[in-house]
């Protein structure tokens, strides 16, 4: 399958400096051997759309809520992620879990309302540090795929440790190879044949320096970057590692 190297780029990021990143990415992106998905605020989906428009840089959300419309202070329904010009969403990021109380039901009624929206959900999971030194990281991943992953799912899968997001500290090539041969084991045994199909990314403290090691593992069909990606000519670097 297709790489997809996706960017989250959280609560950063100025209009000018904005446009001024995805059109380096815009024209870094030829010759690539795999996609490149930028998820900037909600607030600049709109004018980099412009500045994207016909290129191989696809734009996404960083989360929707699960209602078309309502009296939800705050939130982004789906489909205006979709009308502003976005294609993906990530949900259930271990950030929405912890700061704002976000449960696997949650993320699954998200799921929903994303696909409904032809949006392409990127649906995160990942333990703690402290469910890792237990050796529980199995049972937190796994119960996170059951209860988030409605049975019609069709989207993309980030495994991303809690512990590493943001922390600098990389996961060994052994600890990822079996929590992404875990996650495929799941997902095919669940959907069959479309689970051995469903793209798995790695994310947490993905940078220039460890995307090959990391994007060579099978399994990982690319990653979820988050502050590298603020940086075109590290997003790029990142994306080359895979061929």
């Amino acid at each position: 399958m297709r790489s997809l190297i996706v960017g989250n780029w959280k609560m950063h990021g100025a209009r000018d400096g904005a446009v001024r990143l995805v059109s380096e990415l815009a024209d870094g992106v030829a010759g690539l051997a795999c996609d490149l998905v930028v998820c900037p605020p909600f607030t600049l989906i709109y004018p980099l759309a412009q500045v994207l428009e016909g290129s191989r840089v696809a734009l996404g959300g960083q989360d929707c809520h699960f209602a078309t419309a309502g009296a939800f202070t705050g939130d982004i329904a789906a489909p205006m992620l979709v009308e502003a010009g976005a294609s993906y969403v990530i949900l259930g990021h271990s950030e929405r879990r912890q700061h704002h109380g976000e449960t696997n039901a949650m993320v699954r009624a998200k799921i929903a309302a994303a696909t409904n929206a032809s949006l392409i959900p990127i649906v995160c999971v990942g333990e703690t540090e402290a469910e890792r030194h237990l050796g529980h990281e199995r049972d937190v991943v796994g119960r996170q795929l059951a209860d988030s992953l409605p049975d019609d799912f069709a989207g993309v899968v980030a495994y991303e440790p809690i512990w590493a997001i943001g922390t600098g500290v990389t996961p060994t090539v052994g600890d990822v190879t079996a929590m992404h041969d875990f996650i495929r084991a799941t997902l095919t045994s669940r959907f069959g044949p479309a689970g051995g199909q469903t793209p798995l990314l790695y994310g947490g403290s993905v940078k220039s320096a460890n995307a090959f090691r990391m994007l060579a593992i099978a399994n990982v069909n690319g990653a979820l970057v988050g502050g590298a990606s603020l940086s075109a000519s590290e997003f790029l670097a990142i994306a080359r590692a895979r061929g």
